[in-house]
């Protein structure tokens, strides 16, 4: 059995997001529950809090300033989508500060993979400008500062069914960051086309697979099992991180891809088997809480065991 680390902390159920919205802390308390079917096998760790340092590895430096002001002066809308309540700015913190542990956790040689179940998700937020429920870039600050730890080659596959625009965009021109990304399009947040590939020497670092609404398990299994192998065989990473967005469920209520939990567990799979080399997965969609919880016990038995 591998060594597997469980990263949480009571202090993301703090962001406080709204009667009715989606992205709520219910969905780690449904984590949680069916996590702790499993919890005498996983290493739990907590998160350490980023510094404003560590978010400037991705982000502009005055941003968290920006963030902990708006959270401190009682929380507002940053998007139409994306709200912080006055404990936002604190769990925004520790959501990326769980990608900065894990890597530190992974280089120890404490556990060889990593699931951090954190809120806010990150994958939409971008240099400046929170959106999609994101404020920091947990994913890509981790990608960041793994290279700082000597991991030189990042390789980051993003299932979630919305395209990770931010992760894109921060890495867009880079050649030691590879972004492969399934979404279902055209579909928020508009971007994610076969077309968008990186830009100069990150031009062919960037592989998207844009997939029509009604997208099922047959489809995503042929790409994790035949496209993405190739291309992490020939970037040969140091380390894979994963965006885990599990809206591509079938029963979830914000889009319209048919992947079954099954499905989402040999994508997982697939994933695995394509390198011996330390996984980090972190949190980002999935708004189906029962598909929610079942999902991510089905992950974290996949990173147990293959």
């Amino acid at each position: 059995m591998r060594k597997v680390g469980y990263i949480y902390d009571p202090i993301y159920l703090k962001h406080d997001t709204g009667e009715g919205h989606p992205e709520n802390h219910h969905r780690l308390e449904a984590i949680n529950e069916y996590v702790d079917l499993i919890k005498d096998k996983l290493i739990h760790i907590k998160p350490r809090k980023a510094t404003a340092k560590d978010i400037a590895l991705i982000h502009d430096p005055y941003y968290p300033q920006e963030i902990m002001d708006l959270c401190s002066a009682g929380g507002t809308y940053l998007d139409p989508d994306t709200r912080c309540s006055i404990f936002s700015y604190e769990a925004a913190m520790y959501a990326a500060g769980a990608g900065l542990e894990a890597i530190d956790r992974i280089k120890n040689g404490e556990v060889e993979r990593v699931f951090a179940a954190v809120r806010p998700p990150g994958h939409h937020a971008e240099y400046a400008k929170a959106m999609g429920f994101c404020i920091f870039n947990n994913i890509a600050i981790a990608a960041r500062y793994a290279q700082k730890q000597g991991f030189e080659k990042v390789f980051i596959i993003d299932f979630d069914a919305h395209h990770g625009n931010g992760t894109q965009k921060a890495f867009y021109e880079d050649d030691t960051v590879f972004y492969f990304s399934t979404h279902q399009y055209p579909f928020y947040p508009g971007t994610g086309s076969k077309e968008e590939k990186g830009k100069g020497k990150g031009y062919g670092y960037t592989y998207n697979v844009p997939l029509p609404a009604g997208t099922g398990d047959d489809v995503y299994l042929k790409v994790y099992s035949e496209e993405l192998p190739p291309l992490v065989k020939e970037f040969n990473p140091d380390i894979i991180l994963v965006s885990a967005g599990y809206d591509l469920h079938m029963d979830d209520p914000l889009t319209l891809l048919e992947v079954s939990t099954e499905g989402i567990g040999k994508i997982v799979e697939n994933i695995l088997k394509t390198a011996n080399v330390p996984f980090l997965f972190m949190l980002e969609g999935g708004y189906n809480i029962i598909a929610l919880g079942e999902s991510v016990k089905l992950t974290i038995e996949k990173l147990l065991e293959i």
